[in-house]
C-alpha cells in the first residue's frame, strides 16, 4: 500500500511541476488542438481538485504509514478523508471563485456600443465630457459627446450609440426608450 501512496504523491508533484513550468508553453504548442478533450462536467471535477486530492491522499498515506500505529484500512480511510476535505477546501476557496472572476479587464471601444452609462463630467452642446459605463465587473470612464450635438447633465443616463475616433457618441437614455 505504501507504493500506491508514494505513486499518488509523486504523480501529483510531477503534475504540478509540469503544469506550472510547462503549462503555457505546451498550451501554445497545441493552440487549442486538444480542445475536444475538454468535457462539460460539474465544476468540482477540475484538475486542481482531483490532482490535489490525489496528492494529499498519497502524502497523508505515506505519513500515516510511517508514523501512525494504524491498520492498513484505517490509514486508507483517514488518507481518503484528508483528500476529500482538502479537495473541497481547494474547490470552494479557489476554483469556484476563479471561475466566477473576470477573465480580462481588456475591452474594445466597439464593445461599448449599446451600453448604458452615466454622465460623469457634463457634456456641453457640441462639446465633450465623460461617461461612466459598467463593463462586466469593471467600470470604465471614456470621453463622450452628444450624438446629435446635444448637451447632457452630470448624472443623466445615456446610451452609447456609436464610437467614432475614440469618442463615445451618446444619446439620452430616457428619450431613446420613448422612441421604441
Amino acid at each position: 500500500m505504501l507504493e500506491l501512496y508514494w505513486g499518488c504523491l509523486i504523480f501529483g508533484v510531477l503534475f504540478v511541476l509540469v503544469s506550472v513550468v510547462l503549462g503555457d508553453l505546451i498550451g501554445s504548442w497545441f493552440d487549442g488542438a486538444l480542445e475536444f478533450l475538454s468535457l462539460d462536467a460539474p465544476d468540482f471535477i477540475h484538475p486542481m481538485t482531483i490532482v490535489g486530492g490525489l496528492t494529499v491522499f498519497g502524502g497523508a498515506g505515506v505519513l500515516l504509514t510511517q508514523y501512525a500505529p494504524l491498520a492498513v484500512w484505517q490509514t486508507a480511510v483517514v488518507s481518503l478523508t484528508a483528500a476529500v476535505l482538502s479537495s473541497t477546501v481547494v474547490f470552494w476557496a479557489y476554483v469556484r471563485s476563479m471561475k466566477q472572476a473576470e477573465n480580462s479587464l481588456a475591452y474594445t471601444m466597439s464593445e461599448l456600443e449599446g451600453k448604458i452609462g452615466e454622465v460623469n463630467i457634463p457634456i456641453p452642446a457640441g462639446g465633450f465630457g465623460e461617461v461612466k459605463v459598467q463593463l462586466g465587473t469593471s467600470t470604465v470612464y471614456e470621453i463622450a459627446s452628444g450624438f446629435d450635438g446635444t448637451e447632457h447633465a452630470t448624472g443623466s443616463k445615456v446610451i452609447v450609440v456609436e464610437v467614432r475616433d475614440g469618442v463615445l457618441l451618446v444619446a439620452d437614455f430616457a428619450q431613446s426608450m420613448q422612441l421604441e
